[in-house]
């Protein structure tokens, strides 16, 4: 059995403010979970008040109250939550954390009677996920272990045609009382109404979604893509903005909610809870199918890598765990016996590949992937018949774009050459490369004398304050054009039912602003193709 990689050993040992990331309501959580309490409060006290600070009044008054409750005084720490309730904390945070830190409040009368006045059944979701050309599945957390109806109808209502779908699932304390409950047998194509009921009471106002173009026919359809959405008040606009957009997905490339704590899941569950309940994210994703795959702030901390085995380092299957319970995907990996966050899907013509770049990454034997899931891989890219194929990383595929780190795939460039050389002897045409990581969007191009350029596009700040520059002379890829002033997203819109299928690549910025677009024709990644320039649509 191979030990843990030292770089991950040394990275997970160093001190927890080296790992901020501005995020000091998050740090403080991890230092609670530690028995920390005095430096919790003296942490997130000193905290600076920022317009783009990660944490607020009523974030700190939150941590203040757990703070509160590890000291015993449950006066101060129902002060703390009604202050922070006052100043827009979602009453779902107090009553998520009542389950688990908030012991001495459970005979506080005035707190039980304060939260009894405004509890909600349905703390987290719906969140859409694992649409398909006939199903679609529905996330969600109750306060309570409860039963859960998902009914659908199509959309607009035909007062003729009562059909309806209907799913059931029902919430566990160890499931963190969350179910996901699926509904098939729906129409391609087609948009529909559904309404969440809780122990048969309708909770969630009705939303609507619409089903993905029947698998292998053409379609023109757009998703938006992106990492790096460490909590930022001040930018969590940004899921308003993705919503303006008629996106068919969301596919989020990791550093999601940024954790870097493997080893606490008080930590975890923070992290999670807080974005679930924010407002703008709700809304976004009750009708937006979101597809994600993790990276190492979600996964592990800072640029891990923790090696080939499954069970060591002893936290791997719990993070898995966690994550697995607050998302809405398809498949994990290959299950409980062979865990990960990769997996595939189709929208139309266009066949995505979801890679796991974190759980079986080892530094020693140079594979980023392991071995099952390189096999998977192959198999997938040599059988696949769409007409669009495209590889998701969390971390950029392209070389030079991180100078002087093995964290991208330059750490690993036996194994991406693999792939790449496999793409080739096999001719598989119309493959598009899509990362994340770098806080910024970038497209790039990599050259290669046997085959067609590979393009990749890029996206990694969606929320996050820090920034990363723009790298102009790269060794290795070519810019085609980036962008960093300002949060953005990746919108790219496939087109295979043109005369000359494409694919559009748009950076849009937080404010709603493209800031670059540029088109690629199916013939430029094709073998035998004409490999003509890009189309620049600011032209």
């Amino acid at each position: 059995m191979r030990t843990p990689s030292i770089y991950f050993l040394i990275s997970i040992a160093l001190p927890t403010f080296l790992f901020a990331q501005h995020d000091p309501g998050r740090n403080s959580m991890r230092l609670l979970a530690e028995e920390k309490t005095d430096e919790a409060i003296k942490l997130v006290a000193k905290a600076p008040k920022k317009k783009n600070s990660p944490i607020d009044e009523a974030e700190k008054s939150y941590v203040l109250a757990i703070a509160a409750c590890q000291k015993g005084d449950a006066e101060a720490a129902f002060g703390h939550l009604k202050h922070a309730v006052e100043n827009g904390l979602a009453i779902e945070r107090v009553q998520a954390a009542s389950r688990k830190l908030l012991g001495p409040l459970e005979d506080h009368a005035k707190f039980q009677e304060w939260l009894s006045s405004k509890e909600k059944q349905l703390l987290h979701g719906p969140l859409l996920g694992s649409v398909t050309d006939s199903s679609a599945s529905f996330w969600v957390r109750t306060a309570e272990e409860a039963d859960i109806w998902i009914v659908a109808r199509p959309f607009p209502q035909d007062p003729s045609n009562r059909e309806e779908f209907i799913g059931t699932g029902r919430t566990s304390a160890g499931q963190d009382y969350t179910a996901t409950v699926e509904i098939s047998g729906l129409q391609p194509a087609t948009a529909y109404q559904y309404k969440v009921l809780v122990n048969d009471k309708k909770i969630a106002l009705p939303a609507e979604f619409r089903t993905f173009p029947k698998q292998g026919t053409d379609s023109r359809f757009s998703i938006a893509f992106g990492g790096g959405a460490g909590f930022t008040p001040e930018h969590e606009r940004m899921w308003t903005t993705i919503a303006k957009h008629d996106v068919s997905a969301l596919l989020l490339l990791g550093d999601n909610v940024y954790i870097d704590d493997p080893t606490h899941p008080v930590t975890q569950h923070y992290c999670y809870y807080r974005r679930q309940s924010q407002p703008e994210w709700q809304q976004l994703t009750r009708s937006t199918s979101v597809f994600t795959i993790y990276d190492d702030h979600d996964f592990g901390m800072n640029d891990c890598a923790p090696g080939p085995e499954i069970e060591t380092p002893p936290w791997k299957r719990d993070v898995w765990n966690v994550f697995r319970k607050n998302w809405n995907n398809p498949a994990y990996g290959g299950g409980d016996e062979q865990p990960g966050c990769w997996y595939d899907f189709h929208i139309g013509n266009v066949h995505f590949i979801m890679l796991d770049g974190r759980y079986y990454r080892d530094l020693k034997g140079g594979s980023m992937l392991g071995g099952i899931q390189k096999a998977w891989l192959k198999e997938i890219l040599k059988s696949s018949k769409s007409t669009f194929k495209v590889l998701v990383s969390p971390v950029p595929w392209s070389p030079g774009v991180k100078p002087g780190s093995k964290d991208t795939w330059d750490g690993f460039s036996a194994e991406r050459e693999e792939i790449f050389s496999l793409i080739e002897k096999n001719q598989i045409n119309g493959v598009l490369l899509m990362g994340a990581d770098r806080h910024r969007s970038d497209m790039r191009k990599i050259k290669r004398p046997n085959g067609y350029d590979f393009y990749e596009v890029m996206s990694s700040r969606l929320t996050n304050v820090h920034t990363h520059g723009l790298l102009k002379n790269a060794k290795g890829s070519e810019f085609v054009m980036g962008y960093n002033e300002d949060c953005s997203f990746g919108l790219v819109t496939f087109d295979t039912a043109a005369a000359e299928p494409e694919v559009t690549y748009s950076i849009v910025n937080i404010d709603n602003e493209v800031v670059g677009t540029r088109t690629l024709k199916l013939d430029q990644l094709s073998f035998g193709g004409s490999g003509a320039g890009l189309q620049d649509q600011n032209k």
